[in-house]
C-alpha cells in the first residue's frame, strides 16, 4: 500500500507513522480495512484513514488522535481513544 507524501516526511513524522501503526494494530488487531495512509503537508498529521470512518492521526511524533468527521456539516471530532471515536461514529450514523 502506498503512503501518500512519504518522501515529504521528516524524522518526527516517521515517528508519528510508527505511532499510528501501533494504534491501528492495538485497536483493530489489523482487522479494520484501511482506506488510505498518508502525510498531510498542510496540517502535519500522519494518518491512517479507515473504511469505517475513523482516522488515526499523529503530528510531530506526539500521541495519536482518533478523528471522526460529520459528513453532513464537515465538523471534525477529536478523541483520545478509539472507543470514544467509535461511539461518536455510531451516534452520527444513528442521526442519519
Amino acid at each position: 500500500m502506498e503512503i501518500h507524501n512519504y518522501n515529504n516526511m521528516g524524522s518526527l513524522d516517521k515517528k508519528s507513522l510508527e505511532l499510528v501503526w501501533k494504534a491501528y494494530n492495538d485497536n483493530t488487531n489489523g482487522l479494520e480495512e484501511i482506506f488510505e495512509i498518508g502525510f498531510n503537508t498542510n496540517t502535519g498529521y500522519v494518518y491512517i484513514a479507515l473504511e469505517c470512518g475513523i482516522q488515526i492521526a499523529s503530528c510531530f511524533g506526539q500521541s495519536v488522535d482518533y478523528i471522526v468527521t460529520d459528513y453532513e456539516d464537515g465538523e471534525e471530532f477529536f478523541f483520545d481513544s478509539y472507543e470514544e471515536a467509535d461511539n461518536k461514529l455510531i451516534r452520527l450514523n444513528e442521526a442519519v
